[in-house]
């Protein structure tokens, strides 16, 4: 599927495609630039070894942000990997990655999106806050990690309007 937003094209993909793992690769780069060596401790959690749910945007040919999915149970997903080169900030990308996603899960009849995200990524949550998102307990694998923010969104069902 692609879809076009005021010149960036939105294409849903899987986490195989090399946009989508170049992207997912600089923003690793980025979380350890926040957080040192605590990052390496969250490598086992964003391994996307293949979801079939993900979404670039390009500028013209050139992938600039993405984000994916996965399930996390029956009725909910789990965003993942949500990024925006720091060219292309304060455009709202982030906010059509998001909402991008949200659609999909909503489509494929999910209930619910959950996320993770980390204490100094206090843009991140600003975002998700905006978008309706609100903290929760943190689940596994978080669970007691002070380091973790967990948030969750009950979504709209596609067939609510």
């Amino acid at each position: 599927m692609e879809a076009y937003s005021i010149g960036f094209r939105v294409v849903t993909t899987d986490t195989k495609n090399e946009d989508f793992l170049e992207l997912t690769a600089l923003l690793d780069t980025d979380l350890e630039e926040r957080y040192g060596d605590i990052q390496k401790s969250y490598s086992a959690y964003n391994k996307v070894d293949y979801i079939k749910d993900a979404v670039i945007i390009y500028s013209g040919h050139f992938p600039v942000a993405c984000g994916a999915f996965k399930e996390y149970d029956s009725s909910t997903v789990e965003l993942k990997r949500i990024f925006v080169r720091k060219e292309y900030r304060q455009r709202g990308l982030a906010k059509l990655i998001v909402s991008t996603l949200e659609e999909l899960a909503s489509n494929r009849n999910y209930k619910s999106c959950i996320l993770e995200t980390g204490v100094k990524q206090t843009e991140a949550i600003s975002l998700y806050r905006k978008l309706g998102y609100e903290v929760m307990d943190n689940y596994y694998p978080y669970i007691g990690n002070e380091n973790s923010i967990c948030m969750k969104k009950e979504l709209k069902n596609s067939t609510e309007g």
